[in-house]
């Protein structure tokens, strides 16, 4: 990387363009109902020379900050023929580029422990790191290098092809992702978006690295970039490192756009098979994009028809569905609104669609409730401030408002959804939901079908083939990672308490938003609480309690939470989310949910039919095969883990028994209470004891915890799957470990060496790269407060399922008998501390972790102990951890998937 003069900076740093963006810069509104700007002081807005435009916004919620790298390029620039181009690119991007290696990148990424995607759209490529704030120079330096070039050499190309080619053929061997995409060639038949930015394996073909050089000098550069930097971070120091690495790339001059010409579309229906338990019903309409003046009302709309407080989502109860939602997915020209619902395979789809149309119709000729409309612009509001709440998020909202949106912030989205009317969601339900014109696609449940791959569509964050991290010498700017093992300083400073019914209380404070979120659980495991007989009252109750209070019905209860804003749900893991000032009435709302459920018995005789469907579909699914299976190898017979519902004792529940259930479930001396954001410790004491200090239990507590259980032996099980295309495999073995063992921290610190350290592990190296066996390959340890398991996930061809799981059990074994090398601690030591401050990154991550502490019987400062043990621990530990715990030669080997040979 070039070295810059203080005089070079200094003179570069004359051309910014600069704007501090202060309170009150979105558009106005009436009140109450303005928006909330960001606070003074935490956005800096830059434009380059080169043209780069930068944006930083400062959340201080934990030493962590997230990058996006957003270019003004997708599938859209892809060259007639090759529609996948800029997909292919994406990939190289991570192939290394001048002054980086493949092997380099991927080091780098395991060592800070931070999390680095990308994803492809249609103008619209992002690239994604998230990392402690004292690392983002080692990000923006990576960044940097990516922009002035990508390596795009044949070698690498012909190494990613194969990757990519995977990809495609696993996506278009999945039916939701066939769906979706015959959804879209019909809606925008000969556009630019009749395809997404997948691609296709003639097309990767003919592909050749020189193209893919070709097309990164053509499109990635400074001007044709929005970078965006969220986190902890000083305004003016992060500025002038980003002038630091970006200000000497050069702009380049760039080519139109292609334009987009979009036709009427022409009205259809078709059918996807799928050996799914349940279907889906897509029922497809083509809305302006988000750049189009009536976008804001559509989004109001959208949010009207997902309420479950409209007739669509009124299905659900009915019976007639499973789920249901409305959608509107912005392309940069257009919109692709949707009516989603699952069924079970005993609905007519026809049926169901005749429903939706008659309620879709109506809105069109009538509008929509103005007290809907109400509620969705609140729920915007109250969403604008959640998204402050976690880093990564916040970069993402702020990279899609500038690039995906045209918008100066996200302020000015939800400022513009401020000004909808009534009249205006009206005016756009009659304009666009026009079903004479809608394409309707159905997946239907038809048992075994065609082969799919096991994960989901395209569009989503890549599962990134790297170079292989292994010890290799990083670049002098890369180098210091290494140099800092130490313990993360963390933000948190929980109060605790417990009131005198045994319900703990733990509050933690945090100002980066006008929220507060209120997490609970419910000690329980209805393995060992659920009758004999009642196998299923589990799930029962679970949907049951969504049907209100003793005090509000259904309607009423949601109505009450739409008009704070608030999002709830009860159950064993129980929350409500609510702006700042309306905090006791979501507490309110939540306690009379959970402690005065109304468990009405017209809704069980539904949910009773719904869940036994349910059941019987799902125990004769492979992976529920496979799971129960891999339980039957590792367990004895009479453990409570391989108590199974049926459909018969789904039906045969009575209200008496679901009842029953309830009260020995919920009680307080099992419940933690976690109160998170901007809320007085004192405060929050007193208003949950206003709400949950009353409630009392009956009876000892209950059974809950799984008993110890005997060495499993070694076991061999295959689960035929006609839909896979590959054999899907775990490796397991039970062991005798506790949680609170001293020996977890060796075992997690060997299992990082192993295959639990992102791209840096053993097994990765040995059957990925070196044997060529698998596409990726994950170790990890789970442990409970009575009994762990250790497992090995991969998926590979039947003809290597069983040479892959002999070189698996000889990496444990080689862990046993010679120590792990220095240099391999030494990473995964700054791997494991480094994931200790991102996982402070967000506000419901901080709340999930502390409840899962207390439920394991952990001190609430856990991962600062860990922290101390993973920088005294040596080699010789590991190796005694693995000596002790671990026996390859009694790995239990379940396969999904064609029969291994």
């Amino acid at each position: 990387m070039p070295q810059h003069s203080a005089q070079q900076r200094a003179q570069s740093a004359a051309v910014w363009i600069v704007t501090l963006c202060l309170a009150g810069t979105a558009a106005a509104a009436p009140p109450p109902a303005a928006p909330p700007a960001e606070p003074p002081g935490t956005v800096l807005r830059a434009t380059l020379a080169n043209g780069l435009r930068v944006v930083i916004v400062r959340n201080t919620l934990a030493p962590v900050v997230a990058t996006s790298v957003n270019y003004l390029v997708g599938s859209d620039e892809a060259p007639e023929g090759f529609p996948g181009t800029e997909h292919a690119e994406e990939h190289m991007m991570f192939r290394g580029s001048p002054g980086l290696t493949a092997d380099q990148l991927a080091d780098i990424g395991s060592i800070v422990g931070g999390e680095f995607n990308a994803n492809t759209r249609e103008d619209l490529t992002q690239y994604l790191f998230t990392v402690p704030a004292e690392d983002l120079d080692v990000a923006l330096h990576i960044e940097a290098l990516r922009m002035r070039a990508a390596l795009n050499t044949p070698t690498e190309w012909s190494q990613e092809r194969g990757a990519i080619e995977q990809e495609v053929a696993q996506d278009l061997s999945e039916p939701s992702y066939l769906l979706f995409a015959k959804l879209r060639a019909h809606m925008f038949a000969r556009t630019p978006y009749e395809h997404d930015a997948l691609g296709t394996r003639p097309s990767f073909e003919k592909t050749t690295a020189g193209m893919l050089r070709r097309f990164h000098q053509t499109w990635y550069a400074p001007n044709n970039a929005i970078l965006v930097i969220a986190g902890d971070v000083e305004l003016g120091a992060t500025l002038t490192l980003v002038q630091q690495l970006f200000a000497d790339i050069p702009a380049k001059k760039l080519p139109p756009k292609p334009a987009v010409h979009l036709r009427p579309v022409q009205p259809t229906s078709f059918t996807v098979d799928t050996d799914r338990p349940s279907g889906t019903l897509m029922i497809a309409l083509r809305t302006p994009g988000p750049r189009d003046a009536d976008f804001a009302a559509l989004e109001v709309l959208s949010d009207v028809l997902s309420s479950r407080r409209f007739d669509l989502y009124g299905l659900v109860p009915q019976g007639r569905a499973l789920s249901a939602e409305f959608g509107v997915d912005p392309l940069p020209q257009a919109g692709l609104a949707y009516a989603a619902l699952t069924f079970t395979s005993a609905e007519d789809p026809k049926t169901l669609e005749a429903e939706v149309r008659a309620i879709l119709a109506r809105v069109a000729r009538e509008g929509v409730p103005p007290e809907l409309v109400a509620a969705a612009k609140l729920q915007e509001r109250s969403a604008a401030q959640f998204q402050r709440n976690s880093i990564p998020e916040l970069a993402a909202v702020w990279s899609d408002a500038l690039a995906l949106y045209g918008l100066s912030s996200p302020d000015e989205d939800l400022a513009r959804i401020e000004q909808v009317t009534v009249e205006d969601v009206k005016r756009v339900a009659h304009q666009y939901l026009d079903l004479d014109h809608a394409v309707v696609g159905v997946m239907k449940p038809r048992g075994s079908g065609p082969p799919v791959a096991a994960r989901g569509g395209f569009g989503g964050r890549e599962s990134i083939s790297l170079g292989e991290a292994h010890p290799t010498a990083l670049p002098p700017w890369a180098e210091k990672v290494l140099q800092r093992l130490q313990v993360p300083a963390s933000t948190l400073h929980p109060i605790v308490t417990t009131f005198p019914n045994g319900l703990t209380l733990i509050v933690q404070t945090a100002d980066v938003s006008d929220t507060v979120s209120v997490f609970g659980h419910i000690r329980n495991r209805p393995e060992t609480q659920e009758s004999p007989g009642e196998e299923g009252v589990a799930q029962v109750l679970d949907r049951l309690l969504t049907h209100g209070s003793e005090h509000l019905d259904r309607i009423a209860f949601q109505q009450a939470l739409d008009d704070i804003g608030a999002r709830q749900h009860p159950g064993t893991d129980f929350a409500v989310q609510t702006l700042s000032e309306h905090f006791e009435r979501g507490v309110e709302l939540l306690a009379d949910n959970q402690l005065h459920p109304a468990l009405p018995e017209k809704a069980l005789e539904v949910i009773r039919g719904q869940v036994a469907l349910a059941v019987a579909a799902r125990n004769a699914s492979p992976a529920f095969l496979t799971q129960r299976s891999l339980r039957t190898a590792l367990y004895p017979p009479d453990d409570p883990s391989l108590r199974l519902s049926t459909p018969e004792t789904v039906r045969a529940l009575t209200p008496a028994e679901v009842r029953g259930y309830y009260t020995r479930v919920f009680r307080p001396d099992l419940t933690t209470i976690v109160v998170i954001g901007k809320v007085d410790p004192q405060a929050a004491h007193a208003v949950i004891g206003r709400y949950f200090g009353n409630w009392s239990a009956s009876g000892p507590k209950p059974l809950i915890d799984l008993p110890p259980v005997p060495d499993n032996p070694a076991t061999t099980v295959s689960v035929p799957d006609a839909s896979r295309v590959q054999s899907r495999v775990v490796l397991a073995q039970n062991l005798a470990l506790k949680r609170s063992d001293p020996d977890f921290y060796p075992l997690t610190l060997g299992n990082a060496v192993l295959g639990g350290s992102f791209y840096s592990t053993r097994l990765s190296i040995d059957l990925r790269k070196r044997a060529g066996l698998v596409y990726s390959v994950e170790s990890v340890l789970q442990s409970g407060r009575t009994r762990s398991v250790y497992l090995v996930e991969y998926a590979s061809d039947p003809q290597n399922v069983a040479r892959a799981a002999n070189m698996v059990a000889q990496e444990i074994s080689n862990m046993q008998t010679g120590p792990a090398g220095a240099d391999e601690l030494l990473r995964v030591k700054a791997f494991l501390l480094r994931q200790m401050p991102l996982s402070e990154a967000s506000l419901d991550d901080i709340a999930r972790a502390l409840l899962m502490r207390t439920d394991l019987g952990l001190p609430l400062d856990e991962p600062r102990h860990a922290a101390e043990r993973y920088i005294a621990l040596d080699a010789a530990a590991v190796q005694q951890a693995f000596r002790k715990w671990l026996r390859p030669q009694d790995l239990v080997r379940v396969s999904m998937g064609p029969p291994p040979s």
